[in-house]
């Protein structure tokens, strides 16, 4: 499979960002990715209710879609095509690597949670963990979900067992993936609900962003 960060052209425009909290060039950088047909400027909202003390930048998808943007091709959802993923992936790691050079925790909703998983499987080593909230990872889609790809990788999942946008065997494999083979770090959160981003979510993923703050502070164990 080709780099995600070959830097070969594709096409698309550079990002569109939205920015909340620090400006310091020591600060942990978390990126929030939104669901399909959405935008940055709604996923940034969700900066203001995490903690104080990272940079947090929401990112456009480059693919115009249902009145906002999607971050891949699909053939059906929570289905990437593979080589719309690995094209948009190439280009955002484009932007990445020039604009935060430093350590990125990745955070991403519904068809954003799909993208950051493929990222943090593509490239494990360049990212300080990713969140996966109400979404799949992206199976069968030309990234690695080998056993213990994500040795130690801090990984957060979130899941509403009444969720009926993201197939259920998606979410389920995902959540079977991560609390297990993939040997990730990972704090997982199932809850009475739906396809969003509950308050209880919200409380969860902060203390799990706080816990990545503290440990990029100190470096690795």
């Amino acid at each position: 499979m080709p780099s995600a960060s070959s830097g070969e052209p594709t096409g698309f425009a550079p990002p569109r960002i939205a920015r909340r909290g620090s400006t310091s060039a020591y600060a942990l950088t978390v990126v929030l990715l939104h669901g399909r047909g959405s935008n940055e400027d709604q996923i940034i909202g969700l900066a203001d209710q995490l903690p104080t003390g990272p940079s947090y930048i929401a990112v456009r998808a480059p693919i115009a879609e249902a009145g906002g943007f999607a971050w891949f091709a699909n053939r059906g959802i929570g289905r990437p095509i593979a080589e719309s993923l690995t094209e948009t992936m190439g280009w955002f790691r484009t932007w990445l690597d020039e604009a935060v050079p430093g350590p990125v925790l990745l955070v991403g909703f519904s068809g954003g949670a799909a993208f950051a998983g493929g990222l943090i499987l593509s490239d494990p080593t360049r990212f300080a963990g990713a969140a996966i909230l109400s979404g799949t990872l992206p199976f069968d889609a030309g990234v690695p979900v080998t056993p213990g790809r994500l040795d130690g990788v801090p990984m957060f999942v979130s899941q509403g067992e009444t969720d009926t946008v993201i197939p259920a065997e998606l979410l389920y494999d995902t959540w079977q993936y991560l609390t297990g083979p993939a040997g990730a770090d990972t704090t997982a959160v199932l809850e009475i609900g739906g396809h969003k981003i509950s308050a209880d979510v919200v409380e969860k993923l902060s203390a799990w962003i706080t816990r990545q703050v503290s440990r990029a502070r100190r470096g690795p164990a």
